[in-house]
């Protein structure tokens, strides 16, 4: 009887012994995946499409019709016909020696460009001479090819030019009035406002005519401004035509 006992404690006290030693099951941890060279390089950015500036269009124009702004006289590039009138000669409210007429679209340039001198250097400029017809030009020729243009060549004839001085009459019509106040303002400015001095101290041999500081010609603004980044002073080299120093 006691020997039972006893091997029913050993068995006993042996399942004890087993579940007691029993080890923990264990939880693996799976190393991190090396990222791949593919996989660290840093995506490319995609270059952004090359900006496209649009180049100034010399074709947007006539340089023959009478009836464009950007109408080309000199002595060989007569206006056709030899008469010809502007149809919307207005009369410019500004100051002036003789009542200045010129195209409308030029007129409204020209009192907008008065008006800056006026409001931003507190200079006073008047009008010298305006439109000239044909007939006018034919009374006013006088022989020198150099100062002044043939009936049929004038670019007063086309109402887009105007001689520009100061109101009080300091070098008016002479080369001096480019060292006066007007004269550079008007040098520096007039671009703006779609005006170029036509006739360069420096091209003669491509206009035909001497220095005129005070001569001013309505090409219109997008044109004055191309040719003032560009730096080109005459029609005659930003349309690639021939210089005209004399009439043929």
């Amino acid at each position: 009887m006691v020997v039972v006992i006893a091997a029913i404690a050993i068995g006993a006290a042996s399942s004890a012994g087993t579940d007691e030693a029993k080890p923990t099951a264990s939880v693996t941890t799976s190393p991190s995946a090396t990222p791949t060279p593919e996989e660290t390089r840093p995506t490319p950015e995609v270059p952004a499409e090359p900006t496209v500036v649009p180049s100034f269009d010399k074709s947007a124009r006539s340089i023959d019709d009478p009836n464009s702004i950007w109408l080309v006289v000199n002595k060989l590039r007569p206006l056709n016909p030899a008469d010809y009138a502007p149809a919307d000669l207005v009369e410019v409210p500004v100051a002036h020696t003789w009542t200045p007429l010129m195209r409308a679209e030029a007129s409204d340039a020209v009192v907008a460009l008065f008006q800056a001198a006026s409001a931003e250097a507190g200079l006073s400029l008047a009008s010298n001479s305006a439109y000239r017809s044909y007939s006018t030009q034919v009374d006013l020729y006088a022989g020198d090819d150099n100062l002044t243009a043939r009936p049929g060549y004038s670019e007063h004839q086309t109402g887009l030019t105007m001689d520009i001085g100061a109101a009080s009459g300091n070098c008016s019509l002479r080369t001096c009035f480019t060292d006066t106040a007007e004269g550079a303002w008007l040098r520096d400015n007039a671009w703006r406002f779609g005006y170029l001095l036509r006739y360069p101290a420096d091209k003669t041999a491509i206009t035909g005519y001497d220095f005129e500081p005070w001569h001013f010609r309505y090409i219109g603004v997008d044109l004055a401004t191309e040719m003032h980044n560009t730096g080109i002073t005459t029609l005659e080299e930003f349309f690639g035509l021939p210089a005209a120093p004399a009439y043929p």
